[in-house]
């Protein structure tokens, strides 16, 4: 499963730019499909982990 970058700021609680920067950063991958961006499900989950990891206490 895939989603765009919208639902990927919606499904993590980012802004879409904040998204959009982690793909700019390298720390988000994400791919082109037709005109559209999606990034994988599970890229995502594994992106929101590492952060929560980083950030804990």
């Amino acid at each position: 499963m895939a989603v765009g970058p919208e639902e990927a700021a919606r499904l993590t609680g980012h802004s879409r730019s904040a998204i959009y920067s982690a793909i700019a950063n390298g720390d988000l991958q994400a791919f082109k499909s037709g005109k559209r961006r999606l990034i994988l499900v599970k890229e995502l989950e594994a992106w929101i982990n590492r952060l929560a990891k980083e950030n804990s206490r």
